[in-house]
């Protein structure tokens, strides 16, 4: 018997007329074949819908994964010594906290989702608040008292930003804003000089502020790290608030960026502050 004929006798036996799968084509060891000659899976699905399926799952994975947004740590060094109590340097700074943590929260448009840190030196260098999303942080007040100790708040700063967990390789570039209104009084310059070497905080994005005459803007320079940076300086609330404003400005244009780890560039400095030679 010919092929052809061997192959209609074994169709009408079992198929009632139907066609058998293609010879040419080979199932996987999962498959089987129904008595209508439908290639299915071991769960009882066919082919084309296993297929389909997997197609699904890789669908849903990109969307994942691109809906995902990357963090952009911000860590804030403020100076809450016991001199930050006079002319009103605490409650400014307090509210131009508020401020920029509010329009980071409400920042929707960009490709990072804002982080924010803020690390306190008055009396002792401590985290004031834990590195969050913006959108998740409530505040708590700070408060002024006792000395200055900056190179404590250096340390903390650079370990968490070397912290693989709090600060995940996938994190855009770090920024780091230092604040203060004196000088420090413990052994600052071993800290900053570790913070300047790590292979991760060196690259930060960093900002400074000088608040009335007494700061030393010769450390927050050093901080800066490069002849490009600027120290900025406020007299006043008003001036105070206007610096956040700009770092704000700054954050927000990079997580909108294309490329939000490249530097961003500030077409809006803060003119009426004073920059510190």
């Amino acid at each position: 018997m010919g092929w052809a004929s061997f192959r209609e006798d074994i169709v009408s036996r079992h198929g009632g007329g139907s066609q058998v799968p293609d010879q040419g084509k080979s199932l996987s060891k999962d498959a089987t074949v129904d008595a209508g000659g439908t290639a299915k899976d071991l769960k009882g699905k066919t082919m084309s819908d296993t297929k389909s399926d997997s197609a699904k799952q890789v669908s849903k994975l990109k969307e994942f994964t691109a809906a995902t947004p990357r963090p952009l740590p911000v860590i804030i060094l403020a100076d809450t010594s016991g001199s930050m109590k006079d002319n009103g340097k605490i409650e400014a700074l307090n509210g131009a906290l508020t401020d920029m943590i509010g329009a980071f929260a409400q920042e929707e448009e960009g490709r990072a989702e804002i982080h924010v840190a803020i690390i306190t030196f008055g009396g002792t260098a401590q985290v004031h608040q834990a590195l969050s999303p913006a959108s998740k942080i409530s505040l708590q007040p700070l408060g002024a008292t006792g000395m200055t100790p900056m190179g404590g708040a250096f340390d903390i700063a650079r370990e968490l930003v070397e912290d693989r967990q709090k600060v995940p390789g996938r994190a855009y570039t770090p920024a780091i804003v230092l604040i203060s209104d004196g000088q420090p009084n413990d052994t600052w310059e071993p800290a900053l000089a570790r913070l300047l070497d790590s292979d991760r905080a060196k690259k930060a994005q960093r900002f400074a502020l000088a608040i009335g005459a007494d700061a030393d803007a010769a450390i927050l320079r050093r901080f800066l790290g490069t002849p490009e940076g600027k120290v900025y300086g406020a007299a006043d609330a008003r001036q105070i608030k206007n610096f956040f404003r700009w770092v704000t400005m700054s954050v927000t244009s990079r997580s909108r960026s294309m490329n939000p780890n490249a530097p961003a560039v500030n077409d809006f400095p803060p003119s009426d502050l004073e920059e510190l030679l």
